[in-house]
């Protein structure tokens, strides 16, 4: 069994008040891709790949050598573009697919090496990296049965008692490969964005009877940065890390 680490970073980031893709952003001195590039680094993955789209030759150009770009040229969602980036791996259907998204600088790498650990121990079809937080406004909701997760909803299609659940989704996953690549082919648009979601993978999964299980983090790691308030406040927190490009 083999490591495989898919990065979302193919979208323009609308609330950035810029043309500038989003993971080209700066936080304490570097893009945000860097930062989640060292994070995911650690994992010593047999193979990562990149989604990019808007100015994805600028993206494409800040990878080290042993990282690929894809492309996604339509942007029809994270499902989709999750999809894009595991038909660029070359993988086998009981290795391990970690996906996160190309914005989330304050992950570390110890982190994401203990979701895999997670994973790895709870024999599970997917782990969702998840956290506690106070004000869980702007977040997809976990939605659990016990120790398993049932399913994420996004706060724009939840419901009022799914609104007030604490724990959220910090867009970060582990998956058996063939689960997820057969869970993809079953995605649909009927959401409020008309888009393929990648948190609907977890309810294609129980329906199906797989396990799901959660990897709780510290909420200090689990944001990501949508607007340029947020991305002062990480670059803030990665500064008093001592973590500067």
């Amino acid at each position: 069994m083999a490591l495989h680490v898919i990065v979302l970073a193919a979208g323009k980031g609308t609330r950035m008040r810029s043309d500038l893709a989003k993971v080209l952003h700066l936080a304490a001195g570097r893009p945000l891709l860097s930062w989640v590039l060292d994070a995911v680094g650690t994992l010593q993955a047999a193979s990562t790949v990149v989604v990019v789209g808007h100015h994805a030759d600028e993206v494409a150009r800040l990878l080290p050598g042993h990282v690929a770009a894809t492309v996604q040229a339509e942007q029809r969602g994270t499902g989709h573009a999750a999809a894009i980036g595991l038909e660029a791996l070359d993988t086998d259907d009981d290795d391990t697919i970690v996906v996160v998204p190309g914005d989330m600088p304050l992950i570390r790498g110890a982190t994401m090496r203990g979701l895999v650990a997670a994973h790895a121990a709870a024999d599970a079809a997917a782990t969702v990296m998840s956290a506690i937080v106070a004000d869980a406004a702007g977040y997809g909701r976990i939605v659990r049965d016990g120790d398993r997760v049932v399913r994420i909803v996004e706060e724009r299609d939840a419901t009022t008692l799914e609104e007030a659940i604490s724990e959220i989704n910090t867009s970060v996953y582990a998956f058996e490969a063939g689960l997820l690549s057969r869970a993809l082919t079953r995605l649909g648009t009927d959401n409020d964005q008309g888009e393929m979601y990648l948190t609907d993978v977890v309810s294609v999964l129980t329906a199906a009877g797989h396990r799901v299980g959660a990897h709780l983090i510290d909420r200090s790691e689990a944001g990501g940065v949508n607007t340029v308030e947020e991305l002062a406040a990480v670059s803030a927190q990665l500064t008093a890390r001592g973590r500067v490009g």
